[in-house]
């Protein structure tokens, strides 16, 4: 007789218990996929043209609830674009470095450490500072090789693009994070 079979049913029947468990135990706790941001303002002016700036223009522009306002100067008798924005937000700073972690018995470098800090400031075009001057970094460890320096380089420019994209998603939420202006 192949008791094999029998099980199956009952087999199945304890998954779906299961999932439906574990599905309920989240709900219950309060578990929720992250939503997009609720600004306070509906106009922002961001100016510059780095990758970084990019990278933020293009988070901005895919909550779907913030209008840029154009930096670009004014047209003679228009208001200066700045002034148009409900908020200003500058990049007061950028700065991508690289410094040697270890090297081995010959001095050679064996490992390398990036580091992304982006320093900004959110302030009405009155000039009343919503975010202080504020720095966030990031940093990621590399392994160096110096007979794969070319491959070495394209990954330090993936993880330099990567530290990008998640300082961009981390200002996003702390520009959220002002509830009035």
């Amino acid at each position: 007789m192949n008791t094999r079979n029998v099980s199956l049913p009952r087999r199945g029947f304890l998954l779906g218990l299961t999932a439906a468990g574990a599905s309920l135990g989240l709900a219950g706790c309060g578990f929720e996929l992250r939503k997009a941001p609720v600004f306070a303002f509906k106009t922002l002016s961001v100016s510059g043209n780095s990758a970084m700036i990019n990278q933020i223009r293009r988070e901005l522009r895919a909550t779907g609830t913030v209008t840029l306002v154009s930096t670009d100067a004014p047209v003679a008798g228009s208001p200066a674009p700045a002034s148009m924005a409900d908020v200003v937000l500058e990049i007061l700073g950028e700065d991508r470095n690289r410094f040697v972690i270890s090297t081995n018995s010959a001095g050679l470098v064996r490992e390398l450490q990036l580091q992304l800090r982006v320093r900004f400031r959110l302030r009405t075009p009155g000039g009343k500072d919503l975010l202080p001057a504020t720095e966030v970094s990031q940093t990621r460890d590399l392994s160096f090789n110096e007979t794969n320096a070319l491959a070495k380089e394209g990954e330090a420019d993936l993880l330099f693009r990567d530290m990008q994209s998640d300082i961009a998603q981390q200002l996003m939420r702390r520009l959220a994070a002002v509830k009035e202006l």
